[in-house]
């Protein structure tokens, strides 16, 4: 009989091994890898994987990446995203596709002891390869499609020194489109399952390899006999929550595949813990097959539900799925996930699509994404800043457009930290795939819409990309396409097959401006305008009631504009009269849409600084109008509006936030304000004051003060009184249209709208510009300069507090822009985050601004600070 002692020992010992089993090795092949075209390539795949080849006069590659960045890192092209360099680059349809197809080949150690599996795994290869290592081919039948993962079963193909070699030869699309200026260029590149922004788009330029390569991340993973792949968490969250309350328990559905690798049935545990439970099933796993099991549901007490962005937190929860066998991990797999429940129902008032989360409607605020690089140079940093952007822009939702990609996990993550939800479309546009009649495509829309021309990849690839993402808490719908359907058996088999198996817990919208989202009242696309508009018509002018795309214009300022345009091209941009072009060549050719006449009211512009200084004054307006327009009729006129776009992967000159760099224009911060959570604003069309409530909560004794200023910094209270508003709604309180005529009718003036608690703190600070009679700003041209005085303090090692006091002596101090600089050189530094930028203070007021720079302590840095009526300032910082 065993004593006490023994029996702790026997299970501390069991417990060590278990532990050690764990420790499953899971490594990226990312460094050390060269590649040759294949034209200059004399030998195959079997000598070039031989580690006796010898390839010191190959090219570094970049892996992940794409030839074309191979060939920029090398110094082999010139940067295509300045000037016109693009256009001397050669393009893969006037080379053909031999001249981009490139042989990538890597080093690496390693060995599979008794009982292991080694795997291969690729997260992305455009458009197909052909793999060997060590001298055999490993992939027998052919892999291709940009979006479909691949793991191959290397253990056998493994040196038994361990030296190995992996050789992997990539071939562009078998259709790589002409790129003649239409949106995906003659539509061809629809032809394979890849993107299509590509041949070119009305954002783009081609990009000249169409994105050849392996693109995304290539893995080494060690495994026993049991592969543990593509676990699912479900979460279901019933009944109506609330943010930050006790609440009723959760159900955790997990399902996973196990894929024994062995000529023999093999018994084993599939297990999990949280929340102090662990969950377990025993299982006998058949010979040489992949069996899904699902494990018994787990009820979580008092969940910490995930939100989206200012609703509530973005907690999430972790497990460590295993699968053991006797006394070892065979293999396992660490999950995140958060727990919510996304529902979605028709508002028969507005005829439109209303998405709920966890079951509290939320009135969506998004943005357009693109792609974060248009030569897929991903990484977690960008994303995360890119996404924590968004954020910052108090947006709660981001559609992926179906001319790029399924979003790669590392952008989802940063969704699932800043509460971002996301719709994902699948890959069909109706340029490409045949929705309209087009005279530069190649085919016509009877054959177009059949594309692509492989429906079994193209199922097969959105299958795969279901299992990839579906564990994201952000991931909210999918969408069949960017203004059309999939062809019909696709869409039969995304809608019947792939999510009802695979998911099952999303709403699949089956084409982005579908009436099944929005009803279109007015007939044509269902969507945009694109262009700059009158701020009065985003308040007055009734549009689709859930709008997947309508935007404005987004140019940087000339810190921006002097990143990508050549000196001799720094010019104020003039339209060509009845063209989309402008006079300038670099400035057509990156895109420029043009203002129109909405910068004369400040005064015409003189040269390239002026012009980008006023346009981030009507960037301010655009956006702040655009949202407060959609605000004020929420639940009325609309459940939602996504605008059209707000970044861009390319030094393109419209629809962004801020630039290819990173750097923020005055769009972000109008959007910023105008969607704050709790929002007092001001109805241009018909004098109204009125209070948004983007929160779940009914908000009391909230303070309504309104102010006027004239250009003199003279102030007059239009009036102050205590309100209260519903959960989720909008209320209006009052008109000062005759009043605010009358102020501002000689010269404009200054409109303060501010909420406040009973403590006096500001809830919300929004502050209007208005024009004179005329519709000029008039006043705004002869006022008084106004510096602001600025103190700063360190206040986190990556963070700076910048006091910003305005005297009482002063006018208004218009419109700051403040910059964090490097002192060495005066150049921005990259990313910051400003808790707010572009801001305004009245006389005697004082503001508060945090600055966020990841590096600041590996730098000398200064703020650099300059106004409308403000000449520019460069503050130490202490």
């Amino acid at each position: 009989m065993k004593t006490t002692l023994q029996i702790v020992k026997i299970c501390l010992f069991s417990l060590l091994f278990v532990q050690l089993g764990a420790a499953q090795q899971r490594y990226e092949l990312k460094t050390d890898w060269y590649c040759n075209p294949v034209n200059e390539t004399q030998a195959e795949g079997q000598a070039l994987s031989k580690v006796s080849f010898p390839i010191q006069d190959w090219m570094p590659a970049t892996v992940p990446g794409t030839v074309l960045t191979t060939l920029l890192n090398n110094g082999k092209v010139p940067d295509p995203f300045y000037g016109l360099n693009n256009e001397k680059i050669k393009d893969i349809y006037d080379t053909g596709r031999e001249y981009y197809t490139y042989w990538f080949v890597t080093d690496f150690s390693e060995t599979a002891k008794s009982g292991e599996q080694v795997w291969l795994n690729f997260r992305g290869i455009n458009y197909s390869v052909d793999i060997f290592l060590n001298g055999q081919k490993v992939n027998p039948t052919p892999y291709k499609g940009m979006y479909l993962r691949k793991q191959f079963n290397v253990t056998k193909f493994l040196s038994k020194e361990g030296n190995n070699r992996l050789a992997v030869l990539v071939h562009p699309a078998d259709h790589v489109g002409n790129p003649n200026g239409g949106q995906g260029g003659d539509g061809t590149i629809a032809k394979g399952v890849a993107l299509q922004y590509t041949a070119g788009w009305d954002w783009i330029q081609p990009v000249r390899d169409r994105n050849t390569g392996i693109w995304d991340k290539v893995f080494i993973e060690k495994t026993k006999a049991v592969n543990l792949k593509n676990p699912h968490i479900v979460t279901l969250v019933d009944g109506k929550r609330m943010p930050g309350t006790k609440q009723a328990p959760a159900t955790i559905k997990v399902t996973t595949e196990l894929q024994n690798t062995q000529d023999h049935p093999l018994s084993g545990t599939l297990q999990y813990t949280l929340d102090g439970k662990t969950v377990r099933k025993d299982v006998t796993l058949p010979a040489q097959q992949t069996t899904e099991v699902a494990l018994p549901d787990l009820q979580v007490q008092n969940p910490k539900l995930w939100w989206p962005n200012g609703y509530g937190a973005q907690p999430l929860y972790g497990i460590d799925l295993q699968f053991i066998t006797g006394a070892e991990i065979s293999d396992h797999e660490k999950v995140t996930f958060g727990i919510r429940e996304i529902q979605t129902e028709w508002n028969e008032h507005t005829r439109s699509q209303q998405i709920a989360v966890n079951g509290q409607k939320i009135f969506i605020k998004g943005g357009n994404w693109i792609i974060s690089d248009a030569m897929l140079r991903f990484s977690e940093e960008r994303y995360d800043a890119e996404i924590r952007f968004h954020r910052d822009m108090n947006l709660n939702l981001i559609r992926i457009w179906g001319g790029a990609l399924p979003e790669r996990p590392e952008f989802y993550e940063a969704c699932d930290k800043y509460g971002m939800l996301v719709i994902q479309d699948f890959w069909m546009s109706g340029d490409c795939n045949g929705r309209w009649l087009d005279p530069k495509k190649k085919d016509d829309q009877w054959t177009r819409r059949q594309y692509p021309d492989d429906h079994g990849l193209f199922i097969e690839s959105a299958a795969d990309v279901v299992k990839m993402l579906r564990n994201h808490p952000s991931l909210a719908m999918w969408c069949g396409g960017n203004e059309i359907t999939p062809p019909a058996d696709i869409l039969k088999a995304l809608k019947e097959d792939v999510l009802p198996q695979l998911d099952g817990t999303r709403w699949f919208i089956d084409y982005s401006n579908s009436d099944e989202m929005s009803y279109n009242f007015k007939g044509g696309n269902g969507d945009g305008p694109y262009g700059i508009q009158d701020i009065s018509t985003f308040w007055a002018e009734k549009t689709w009631p859930f709008n997947s795309e309508v935007g404005s214009v987004g140019t940087g300022d000339a810190a921006s504009l002097k990143r990508f345009i050549p000196e001799e091209n720094q010019v104020i941009p003039i339209e060509m009269d009845g063209t989309e072009k402008v006079r300038d060549e670099v400035w057509s050719y990156h895109k420029y849409i043009d203002y129109g006449d909405a910068m004369e009211p400040y005064g015409t512009p003189t040269d390239m600084e002026d012009f980008a200084a006023k346009a981030q004054l009507v960037n301010y307006n655009q956006y702040r109008g655009l949202i407060e327009g959609f605000s004020a009729h929420m639940w009325d006129w609309y459940t939602g509006v996504i605008i059209w776009k707000t970044q861009n992967p390319w030094t393109s000159l419209r629809g962004q936030m801020y630039d290819y760099y990173l750097d923020p224009n005055a769009c972000l911060y109008g959007l910023r304000t105008g969607s704050e959570a709790l929002h007092g604003m001001y109805d241009p069309v018909k004098g109204n004051i009125m209070i948004a409530n983007n929160t779940f909560e009914q908000q009391h004794d909230i303070m309504l003060r309104v102010t006027a200023y004239d250009m003199e910094g003279n102030d007059q209270q239009l009036t102050q009184v205590f309100c209260y508003i519903e959960p989720s709604s909008i209320r209006l309180i009052m008109s000062l249209q005759r009043r605010i005529q009358e102020l501002s009718a000689e010269k404009g003036m200054f409109l303060s709208v501010q909420l406040l608690n009973t403590e006096q703190e500001v809830l919300s600070d929004n502050f209007y510009w208005l024009p004179d009679a005329a519709g000029n700003y008039s006043g705004l041209q002869s006022m008084a300069k106004a510096p602001v005085q600025a103190q700063t303090t360190r206040i986190a090692k990556d963070k700076i507090r910048l006091q910003l006091t305005n005297p009482s002596g002063n006018t208004v101090s218009f419109f700051n822009r403040i910059s964090l600089i490097d002192a060495a050189t005066g150049e921005r530094l990259l990313p910051t985050f400003y808790s707010d930028n572009y801001v305004s203070l009245v006389p005697g007021e004082e503001k508060s601004i945090t600055l966020t720079y990841a590096e600041l302590e590996k730098i000398n840095a200064k703020i650099e600070i300059g106004g409308w009526n403000a000449p520019k300032q460069v503050v130490q910082i202490e």
